[in-house]
């Protein structure tokens, strides 16, 4: 059935209440690869990573906004009306958040998802998904997913923006390496993305892969407590927006290599996977900063 855009656009914002705890926090960091610094000799433990991982000096990567309430905003809008689409066709092609204040360790806030954008690529449609949250002390964060449904374009609609963000005419200022545990995936899925093309094999080669796949918000994650890491000196409340656009699958095992440019507000960054010559990973990256 396609898209019908007028529909989906015109209806009335889903409303849920979501809350969270320290516990949610620390399974989110965990399931990013919180807890060990890789750059220490040995799996040491680093003083530093408590900030990730001990309810005592806690603090929160503005990308939990992408799993709060376990996700519920970005399925909130795909059950919107006027979107009826073949869930096996549907790819994350990109996110980003907006903070509107640093993230509390402990909160309950009220969301609406609704689509705010869909747009004609003609073989296929682009449709933006829209999370707000809000707690008794106003906005928290904006989530907006892009979401590409493969085999749904064609209706005449809008193709959309076609800017890309300006990838810096240098070598990175910055480059560090971050390896993706075997399990990796199996303990990300528990902050609330079930899909089993990310633990189950026989699932995974009816999808097209070898084995399973890392989630692509785990790689988002990761990518941010980097930049955090590295850039911001672990300062979590500097992080204004972080943007991103999926260009590629990881494997669990595999390393990440997060290449960084600073420049003034912001940090543009480019992802790749280190085993497979460098093929990228997250492109069109940008954390604009406070």
């Amino acid at each position: 059935m396609p898209i019908d855009a007028a529909k989906a656009l015109a209806a009335e914002p889903r409303s849920a209440e979501i809350t969270w705890d320290h516990k949610d926090i620390q399974l989110y960091h965990l399931g990013l690869g919180a807890g060990a610094n890789p750059d220490l000799p040995n799996p040491a433990t680093d003083p530093d990573e408590l900030r990730y991982t001990l309810e005592s000096r806690l603090h929160v990567l503005p990308s939990f906004a992408t799993v709060a309430g376990a996700g519920m905003g970005m399925m909130g809008g795909l059950a919107a009306p006027g979107i009826d689409v073949n869930l096996a066709a549907v790819l994350h092609g990109g996110q980003r958040v907006e903070l509107h204040r640093p993230i509390p360790v402990k909160g309950r806030a009220a969301t609406t998802a609704k689509v705010a954008a869909v747009y004609d690529k003609g073989k296929a449609a682009v449709i933006v998904l829209r999370s707000e949250a809000a707690d008794d002390e106003g906005p928290l964060w904006t989530s907006d997913a892009q979401i590409f449904v493969r085999g749904e374009g064609g209706f005449g609609g809008e193709r959309g923006p076609s800017t890309r963000p300006e990838t810096p005419d240098r070598p990175f200022d910055r480059v560090v390496e971050r390896p993706v545990r075997a399990d990796q995936a199996l303990l990300y899925r528990l902050s609330g993305d079930w899909n089993p093309l990310h633990a189950d094999p026989e699932f995974a080669k009816l999808a097209g892969f070898d084995r399973p796949i890392l989630h692509g918000l785990c790689t988002y994650g990761m990518t941010l407590k980097a930049v955090v890491d590295t850039v911001l000196g672990g300062d979590v409340s500097r992080v204004r927006a972080y943007a991103t656009r999926f260009a590629g699958v990881v494997f669990p095992g595999e390393t990440l290599r997060v290449g960084m440019w600073e420049s003034e507000g912001r940090v543009r960054v480019a992802v790749t996977a280190v085993e497979r010559q460098d093929a990228p990973v997250l492109v069109d990256t940008v954390v604009e900063l406070d």
